[in-house]
């Protein structure tokens, strides 16, 4: 598959994304019954990934968006620009992030300390993809949907220059 200037090939089929997605759903029903959790979506990358996780958790809970960008093109820029931030009081809240890749970690640490900041009860990290070879930021990834190699990635929510996040698989770049 052509995106773009750059041929892909599926590497995580549409079935083995809802099976992930279940695994990891079960596992944070069970952690938060109870507990009325507050879910951040990363946006934009996220938003396929929550919204299939979301629609599987029996826990009741509250949900916001938030939005903050650090790649332009295949890497990153090395500074996290906050877009869209935490809409809402988080002190006291079981706070969950829902991310679609962690790679470098670089986003996810930034991110997590103006979250801590506010103070929150707890928080969890859900990230659909983990990249442990690429991680060079101390995260800890609560529920790891799959750990996979350190390869440029496209579908289900994550994009080449804005493009191709509407694909129900995962692929990955054709060498």
């Amino acid at each position: 598959m052509k995106i773009l200037d750059k041929n892909f090939v599926e590497f995580i089929s549409e079935k083995e994304i809802a099976e992930i997605v279940s695994t990891m759903a079960a596992s944070i029903n069970r952690d938060y019954e109870g507990k009325n959790p507050y879910f951040l979506v990363m946006m934009n990358g996220a938003f396929l990934f929550a919204s299939d996780i979301l629609r599987q958790l029996d826990v009741d809970s509250d949900l916001a968006f938030v939005r903050y960008k650090s790649y332009e093109g295949m890497s990153s820029t090395g500074e996290l620009k906050e877009l869209l931030p935490i809409p809402d009081d988080v002190a006291g809240r079981n706070v969950i992030v829902l991310e679609d890749i962690v790679d470098t970690g670089f986003s996810m640490k930034t991110f997590l300390e103006i979250l801590r900041a506010k103070r929150p009860s707890s928080v969890a990290v859900a990230s659909f993809l983990v990249k442990p070879e690429a991680l060079r930021y101390d995260v800890k990834v609560d529920y790891v949907g799959r750990n996979i190699e350190n390869k440029f990635i496209v579908g289900y929510g994550l994009d080449y220059n804005g493009r191709a996040r509407n694909l129900a698989s995962v692929y990955v770049l054709d060498k």
